[in-house]
């Protein structure tokens, strides 16, 4: 096939497929998943995925990506035969300012490698980052080198503290959340939640068992965040309530999962809700409770009660973050979706495979999206479709993704 004919049937294919799907998504929201009757639409590109795949090298070569997306809008589906062998997680994005993001590549029991993002320029970092991290507010970052954790006054910015890791070295981070005054570190790992402090490392999840001699810490599904104002600190995993403690790690209450297994917690932007995610397989329970009211709260498991909102029915949650007006939540199927804290849907936008880490810029504009496809997204907030292969219901322009995949170079499309 010549690249005519494969460009024709690549835009036929995709801007049907996405129709057909926007249409049952529509169809289902509308009138209810039960009486969709239809088959599943199907994406018929993946013989021309190789040859797309070579002429988007070729465009990032010859520095002629723009035309080539314009030519080629990305896809999901046909290149999940790539993915397979080449995929990576995009983990751990934290906006900087401006255009510039700093992200890792890789899971906390990988070799990772941590990258800055500025326009579509790429960077490489020190390779002996381990794990990335910022505050809920004042902009504090904190990075891991060689178990050594350092917190600054913005990227690169002054030095606040120094932390030696003892206990709790040589773990893999899943995630690192510095106070806001840069003087503590919330840390999670499979093997512990803890508090870092000048002179201590206290494990606050999970709790020991007393009539357990061989008790380890081991824990799935880790999971935690701290209140903006970090007076609560919110830790869970697959078998553990959602526990609150205060910011000395000592429990006030507990939110029981809706679904199957905790997986995830945030705080709305104005702190005045906290939600939890608890998953079954790919679908999940997400529910929102007053942060007024997580002092003495006891809402059990897998009951209805008037102690919390139902905010989503359907996600599986492995990341999110809090705007001014929403949430923007990202599940095990690909989508982002916008839901309010009263759990009204705004709008969802489909990416493709587990959505693994996202940021947002501080005026709410810009959108940095990671998945576990080795792909990263940067999207324009409510400027508009930018072509009509696009599966959403929010109107979004994808400035571009970069594709980072095992021994291949980063490529931008």
């Amino acid at each position: 096939m010549n690249i005519d004919d494969i460009k024709k049937e690549w835009n036929s294919k995709g801007s049907k497929y996405a129709s057909d799907v926007n249409k049952m998504v529509e169809f289902g929201e509308t009138n209810g998943w039960d009486n969709w009757k239809g088959k599943e639409p199907e994406d018929k590109r993946d013989h021309l995925a190789e040859a797309v795949f070579q002429l988007l090298k070729e465009a990032n070569n010859n520095n002629t990506v723009n035309a080539f997306r314009n030519d080629f809008p990305p896809a999901h589906s046909p290149m999940v035969q790539f993915m397979k062998e080449k995929s990576q997680n995009i983990q751990q994005l934290f906006f900087i300012d401006d255009q510039k993001i700093v992200f890792m590549v890789g899971t906390a029991y990988q070799k990772r490698q941590a990258y800055l993002l500025k326009g579509d320029q790429v960077i490489a970092l020190e390779s002996t980052i381990g794990a990335i991290g910022k505050s809920k507010r004042n902009n504090v970052f904190a990075i891991v080198t060689n178990n050594t954790i350092v917190t600054a006054q913005g990227w690169e910015g002054n030095i606040i503290e120094t932390f030696e890791l003892e206990t709790a070295k040589n773990l893999g981070i899943t995630e690192l959340i510095p106070f806001n005054d840069g003087e503590k570190v919330l840390m999670v790992t499979s093997e512990g939640i803890f508090i870092i402090t000048q002179n201590t490392e206290k494990m606050i999840h999970p709790l020991p068992d007393p009539e357990d001699d061989e008790w380890e810490p081991y824990i799935d599904m880790e999971n935690a965040t701290l209140s903006n104002d970090n007076k609560y600190i919110v830790v869970g995993d697959q078998c553990s309530d959602h526990r609150i403690l205060d910011q000395n790690g000592a429990e006030v209450g507990t939110v029981g999962p809706q679904s199957s297994y905790p997986d995830f917690c945030l705080f709305s932007k104005d702190n005045n809700q906290l939600i939890t995610n608890s998953c079954h397989f790919y679908n999940g329970v997400t529910i929102g409770v007053a942060a007024s009211d997580l002092e003495n709260v006891q809402i059990p498991a897998y009951e209805e009660s008037e102690q919390y909102t139902i905010i989503d029915e359907e996600m599986r949650v492995y990341c999110g973050i809090a705007t001014s007006k929403y949430y923007i939540l990202g599940d095990a199927f690909g989508y982002i979706r916008a839901v309010d804290t009263k759990g009204n849907c705004m709008w969802r936008y489909f990416l493709g495979s587990t959505i693994s880490g996202m940021t947002i810029s501080d005026d709410e504009k810009t959108l940095w999206v990671g998945s576990s496809s080795g792909m990263l997204h940067k999207l324009q907030l409510d400027k508009g479709l930018r072509d009509d292969h696009t599966i959403a219901t929010g109107k979004h322009y994808e400035e571009f993704r970069l594709v980072i995949w095992k021994e291949e170079p980063v490529l931008r499309w």
